[in-house]
C-alpha cells in the first residue's frame, strides 16, 4: 500500500493551502503521507508557540517562555480531540468523510490559524511592549482585562478563518453546501468547548498580576474561561 507521492518537505511547504483554494484543500487532505502531518505539526508548533511567547511576555519573559511551551500542546490537544468527535459528527451531519479525511482536515484549519498567529505575534510583542508593566498598582489589573480580551478576539479570528477555508472545502467534497455549513458550525462549537477547557485546565497565559508566576495553576479546575471572559469585559469597561 502506498502512501502518496514521495514530496520533498520544500514542496511540502511550498504547497501549504494558505490561500483556501477549495482545490487545492481537497488535494491536501484526500492525499496520504506523514510529511504532511508532520508539517501541519510543526505549523503549529512554531507559529502558535512564537504567539504563546508574545502572550505571556507581558507578565515576565519567564511566563513567555511557559506558554510558548503550553500553547502549542493545547492546540494539538484540541486538534485530536475535536478529530474524534468530529470523525463521528460528519455522517451524522450529511457529510460522508473518513476519519482520516476529517483528522487532515481539522489539523490543517488548526495549522492555517496558527499560521496567522504566528504572522501576528510580532504585533502582539509591539503592544505588550509598549503596555504598562505588570508593576503598575491597580492599573495592571486593567492591562490584564484588556490582554486577555485582545488575546480571545485575536484567537478566535484565526480559528474561525481557519475553519472558514474548510467551508468551501467540504462544499466541494460533498456537492452540499448546506451540510457544509452545519459541519462547520459543529466543528467550531467542539473547538470553542473544547479548546476554552483546555486552555483553562492549562493556564496561566498572561498571567495575572496578583498570582505568582507559574506553570501550571494548583486550582486548575476552579471556574472557568467564560466567567473570566466575562469578569474581564465588566472590569475593563467598569460594568461591575
Amino acid at each position: 500500500m502506498t502512501c502518496g507521492p514521495a514530496i520533498s518537505p520544500t514542496g511540502d511547504l511550498a504547497a501549504f493551502p494558505l490561500r483556501g483554494e477549495a482545490g487545492t484543500l481537497r488535494t491536501w487532505v484526500e492525499t496520504r503521507g506523514w510529511r504532511k502531518i508532520v508539517l501541519c505539526c510543526g505549523v503549529i508548533i512554531l507559529g502558535s508557540g512564537c504567539y504563546g511567547a508574545a502572550m505571556g511576555w507581558w507578565r515576565a519573559p519567564l511566563q513567555g517562555g511557559y506558554v510558548a511551551l503550553k500553547f502549542p500542546l493545547i492546540v494539538l490537544l484540541t486538534t485530536f480531540g475535536n478529530a474524534l468527535l468530529n470523525g463521528m459528527l460528519a455522517p451524522l451531519l450529511g457529510v460522508n468523510i473518513s476519519f482520516r479525511q476529517s483528522l487532515s482536515a481539522i489539523l490543517l484549519s488548526f495549522a492555517i490559524a496558527s499560521a496567522i498567529l504566528g504572522s501576528l505575534s510580532p504585533l502582539v510583542a509591539f503592544v505588550v511592549w509598549n503596555a504598562p508593566s505588570v508593576a503598575g498598582g491597580g492599573q495592571s489589573y486593567l492591562v490584564h482585562s484588556f490582554m486577555l480580551l485582545l488575546h480571545v478576539a485575536i484567537i478566535s479570528f484565526a480559528g474561525i478563518t481557519g475553519n472558514i477555508h474548510l467551508k468551501r472545502m467540504l462544499a466541494a467534497m460533498t456537492g452540499n453546501p448546506v451540510a457544509a455549513r452545519r459541519l462547520l458550525l459543529a466543528w467550531l462549537a467542539g473547538n470553542l468547548f473544547l479548546g476554552s477547557q483546555v486552555s483553562w485546565i492549562l493556564r496561566p497565559f498572561i498571567g495575572s498580576p496578583g498570582l505568582p508566576i507559574a506553570f501550571f495553576r494548583e486550582d486548575a479546575l476552579h471556574g472557568n474561561f467564560f466567567e473570566t471572559v466575562a469578569r474581564s469585559f465588566l472590569n475593563l469597561f467598569n460594568l461591575n
